[in-house]
């Protein structure tokens, strides 16, 4: 038999037959739920009451537990809830308040009862509401099994946490010391819309990117990352501790945004642990800590959990830096600046059933397996990140249709001058029609994006986004068509060959490689962005490597790769991507020139309004 879809633990069963039985009062049976583990309506209504009355005669309650892992619900077991609190508790947290917005089975309340003695009230916050009861019976068990300890005042609220109000609590308890802890969902807010969730805030677009940010990705956001923020923001002026485990990706973002939030916590810490052990998923995670209303830090110390005497590396703010390894940052960070070469995302068209093809014969296929007819002129060979292996490629195993050679571009053309490639894409334009993303609405039939001049340069260098290697590639024209990339990788256009291979033996310098590695996470859902790689100084990075290195790397790249080129234009190299000094201290001359007028001009203007 089921009882609110949960299991009633034996213990908290004899205690109900014994305590419940005959009471019929919903008043009185919730004043002995306070007497007996300090659970303030412990039962919301007559009908909770009557049921567990019902039951209460009968041991077959035993329920299957649903598996809630695609919601990004991963319980947290009691025995490393209660080593999170001893560590908290070993470094000086002892609340009076503790909160956790999303409590699940409330192991983290049941260890905190265990662990701090100063406890006066509880308030746990859970929107799937077996887990509601998971949590009451288990506190009812605890205190049953302690009947001596202090009860603290609790209350388990049945609320989605992005509609619950934590600013009254806030409020509340201005000179108490809390401690807000727990495990929010490890899911983003486009899974749970994929899966229909109803525990996804309104608003998805929580950093308030514009434009194009907002609609090619970066509104998609991590659950736990956004109860951070909300939590974070909300009592970041009040005295004591906040704990989570968090996916290290949300922690970076938590110490990045720290910058411009400047929320008042210090002490910043991620401890790394094992999250197969714990939880039997491969994800990449840790517990975050951090002291409230504190002078704001942007550094974050990272230990192991499991060995947390000594710091094992520190990332986040150095200026108006963020670097991943600040130690290593600083032994190469000379080369942290501005590419003089602008980075580019390579095509995108989310429809690679038809977009994508293979060659066979005279024929093309597609993702379907059907074999296609199709004009050469539109097929442009692409490349994909799991491609990019080879130091040098001019070969493609995939090709793509290219509709447009700039952003809106109108693709009527194609009837006209392609008329088997128009033919292919109108029999499948529903395919096109079913594309999700907002940027092909209201644009030209069969469109793509990220496509420019800059696409159809002959030689690019290319670099994974989704990898962790730190390999660039020199990709060649095939067939003396440039060879396309997708909207995986990122890439720098030239049409000059020597050119190319200059930025490539620069970008796989060790130099470039220990740069890179001290400002990329491998946890990221891309290691390599457009930002991150704007930031490389060719120029500054060209004077730290000596030139009989670049000559070696040359030799080498010639040799393996049969190419033929040389050093002759290396200096008109080196003076096209060293910055314009003298347009700078003309700018600065003329800012000088500016403020000397406007001072002049008050001068003047000050005499006028004396006399």
């Amino acid at each position: 038999m089921k009882l609110f879809e949960t299991n009633i633990p034996f213990p908290v069963l004899d205690f109900f037959r014994l305590k419940l039985n005959r009471t019929t009062s919903l008043s009185t049976a919730n004043k002995k739920m306070v007497e007996a583990c300090g659970i303030k309506n412990f039962f919301d209504c007559e009908d909770d009451l009557t049921s567990l009355k019902n039951i209460i005669c009968s041991s077959d309650n035993f329920v299957k537990e649903s598996d809630r892992t695609e919601y990004g619900d991963f319980q947290t077991n009691i025995n490393l809830a209660i080593k999170i609190s001893d560590y908290l508790n070993q470094n000086s947290c002892n609340p009076e308040i503790i909160i956790e917005p999303t409590c699940g089975k409330g192991n983290f309340i049941i260890a905190c009862l265990n662990t701090f003695k100063q406890i006066e009230k509880i308030l746990g916050v859970e929107i799937h509401k077996p887990y509601i009861w998971d949590t009451k019976f288990n506190i009812l068990q605890y205190f049953i099994i302690n009947p001596n300890l202090k009860k603290p005042e609790i209350e388990i609220k049945h609320f989605n946490v992005f509609d619950f109000d934590f600013r009254n609590i806030s409020r509340d308890i201005s000179n108490k010391e809390i401690l807000i802890v727990g495990n929010p969902p490890w899911v983003t807010n486009s899974k749970l819309s994929v899966l229909n969730s109803s525990n996804i805030p309104i608003k998805s677009n929580i950093k308030n990117h514009n434009g194009i940010d907002a609609i090619t990705g970066k509104g998609n956001f991590d659950i736990g990352e956004y109860i951070t923020l909300k939590l974070i923001d909300t009592f970041h002026n009040s005295k004591g501790y906040f704990a989570f485990l968090l996916k290290n990706s949300v922690i970076k973002n938590i110490v990045y945004d720290q910058k411009q939030r400047n929320c008042r916590i210090s002490d910043l810490k991620k401890l790394i642990i094992d999250s197969k052990k714990e939880f039997d998923v491969s994800v990449d995670a840790s517990l975050f800590i951090c002291k409230l209303n504190e002078t704001p830090e942007f550094v974050c110390n990272e230990f192991d959990f499991y060995n947390a005497d000594k710091s094992i590396n520190q990332f986040g703010w150095i200026e108006y830096k963020f670097v991943s390894n600040i130690k290593a940052y600083k032994n190469c960070k000379d080369i942290d600046g501005c590419s003089p070469f602008e980075w580019r995302q390579g095509i995108k068209h989310d429809c690679s059933s038809i977009m994508e093809l293979e060659k066979m014969n005279e024929y093309f296929v597609n993702g379907l397996y059907e074999k296609v007819n199709l004009e050469e002129g539109l097929v442009y060979g692409v490349l994909k990140s799991s491609d990019l292996k080879r130091a040098v490629i001019y070969q493609t195993r995939k090709y793509t249709i290219i509709t447009q050679k700039k952003i809106g571009q109108d693709t009527s053309y194609i009837k006209n001058e392609y008329p088997k490639t128009f033919d292919y894409l109108y029999k499948n334009k529903t395919q096109f029609s079913l594309r999700k993303s907002s940027i092909y609405n209201n644009k030209p039939d069969y469109s793509i994006f990220g496509i420019g001049n800059y696409s159809f340069a002959l030689y690019k260098i290319a670099i994974s986004g989704m990898y962790k290697n730190y390999s660039f590639n020199l990709i060649l024209p095939q067939k003396g068509k440039p060879i396309m990339l997708d909207d995986t990788c990122y890439f720098l256009g030239f049409d000059n060959l020597e050119y190319a291979v200059y930025t490539l033996i620069l970008l796989n310098s060790e130099t470039s490689q220990r740069f890179l590695q001290s400002i990329t996470f491998a946890h990221a859902k891309r290691t390599f962005t457009k930002e991150i790689l704007m930031r490389l100084d060719l120029f500054n990075l060209a004077l730290q490597i000596p030139n009989k290195e670049i000559e070696e790397a040359l030799n080498k790249l010639n040799k393996e790769n049969n190419l033929n080129v040389k050093l002759h234009k290396w200096q008109d190299y080196i003076n096209l991507i060293q910055p314009n000094i003298h347009k700078q201290l003309t700018l600065l001359e003329q800012i000088a020139i500016y403020k000397k007028d406007k001072i002049q001009t008050g001068k003047r203007r000050h005499k006028i309004l004396k006399y």
